[in-house]
């Protein structure tokens, strides 16, 4: 089986451009190089990774050392696939003198488990030198398809889901909300194995992520993970955070700059247009998996049965939204009298859209929201239930 971003990263081979895979850890990349070297048997391809120290060390020594694992490209375009560019001491000179050099006769495809990495040691000498892939956990979509239920994929938050579906995209979801996007996690159907899987990756993973971006405390990187996800669709306070963890604020604000660089969380600014009394700093945070989110507050249960299922499908539409319109388009407003509104989305036209998310339908109000409609009537407000997050064109 293949990601849905595999197409578009095979359709950028044939560029000069570096292509850069990123994503957290274990959610695929190695194996897209892998399935690239497959694909690609009738080219000149070269892979190795950078795990192994005896590359790695060759190639810290000197960009040109390339060589001694490649051949010089004579008249055939040469394919180098590198997994975990990062570990290099210098990913960003390698790539750029290698880049600058052979461009025409060299096409690097690389991988790095973190966004951390790519800020700090990637600058802007590769500017206009690479393109950069982002690698999520599998969404809902390819869950199905993962699953071999591609005929159900394209009538997901299409406007209408024949009754007939409906029922069994309601079981895709309820798993997809307890257990999240992992692909090793949707693979196996052991519950047991799903949740030590997911204890591997909050414990082993995160820890790891928390060790090479030299955090001075990774316990308490994973405190404030958990701390988080209790807080799942909350305002994040560093002061707050800082007398929960015993940590000073600057410390917290580096903590949440590694989680976010890491993949794990994203933290949603608020949307304001010049009024006073609309919140203007604090974010709201949003796990970028389920499954990890609900391993650190410790809570496997099935939907129906949790007491959180509210903040679940909150974030899950948040996952929806920021892979229609990116992260950077997804607000929320509240004023500070706490009167707010979920999420507040702009589209590539610039039209506004604004969504307020229930579980059950049941609990929303709109008099609740008149602050809101009354403030910004060009903007249209709707709610979103569990089954409109299947259904719904957001």
């Amino acid at each position: 089986m293949k990601r849905f971003a595999y197409k578009d990263v095979l359709a950028h081979i044939p560029r000069k451009q570096i292509t850069l895979i990123i994503g957290a850890r274990q959610v695929g990349k190695s194996t897209i190089l892998k399935q690239l070297e497959n694909e690609l048997k009738n080219e000149l391809v070269f892979s190795f990774s950078l795990e192994n120290k005896k590359i790695r060390a060759l190639l810290n020594e000197t960009p040109e050392n390339i060589f001694q694992l490649i051949p010089q490209p004579k008249n055939r375009r040469i394919i180098v696939l590198i997994d975990e560019i990062q570990y290099l001491d210098d990913p960003s000179n390698f790539l750029k003198l290698n880049y600058d050099l052979y461009q025409d006769k060299i096409k690097f495809v690389v991988t790095g488990s973190s966004s951390f990495y790519i800020d700090r040691k990637f600058n802007d000498s590769l500017a206009g030198r690479k393109r950069i892939f982002e690698l999520s956990t599998l969404s809902l979509a390819e869950i199905l398809h993962f699953s071999e239920r591609d005929e159900l994929v394209p009538f997901l938050n299409s406007g209408d889901i024949p009754l007939l579906y409906l029922e069994e995209l309601r079981k895709y979801l309820y798993e997809y909300l307890v257990f999240g996007g992992y692909p090793e996690v949707v693979l196996t159907d052991d519950i047991d194995e799903k949740k030590l899987i997911l204890k591997e990756l909050g414990t082993s993973y995160a820890r790891k992520d928390a060790v090479e971006s030299n955090l001075h405390i990774a316990d308490a990187y994973l405190n404030i993970l958990k701390l988080l996800s209790s807080r799942t669709g909350s305002l994040v306070n560093a002061n707050s955070l800082s007398a929960d963890i015993a940590i000073d604020g600057k410390t917290i604000d580096s903590y949440l700059w590694v989680m976010r660089k890491s993949f794990h969380i994203d933290l949603v600014r608020p949307f304001y247009r010049n009024v006073s009394s609309e919140i203007r700093k604090m974010p709201k945070v949003y796990f970028n998996d389920l499954g990890l989110r609900n391993f650190f507050v410790n809570n496997f249960s099935p939907i129906g049965m949790r007491e959180d299922k509210g903040a679940l499908i909150e974030n899950y539409v948040y996952l929806l939204l920021k892979h229609k319109y990116d992260s950077e388009n997804v607000r929320y407003w509240r004023t500070q009298s706490k009167k707010e509104v979920d999420f507040v989305v702009c589209g590539d036209g610039g039209e506004y859209k604004a969504f307020e998310v229930k579980y059950d339908r049941r609990a929303y109000s709109q008099r609740k929201y008149l602050s809101f409609v009354h403030s910004y009537p060009d903007i249209q407000l709707r709610c979103v239930d569990v089954d409109a997050a299947l259904v719904d064109v957001l």
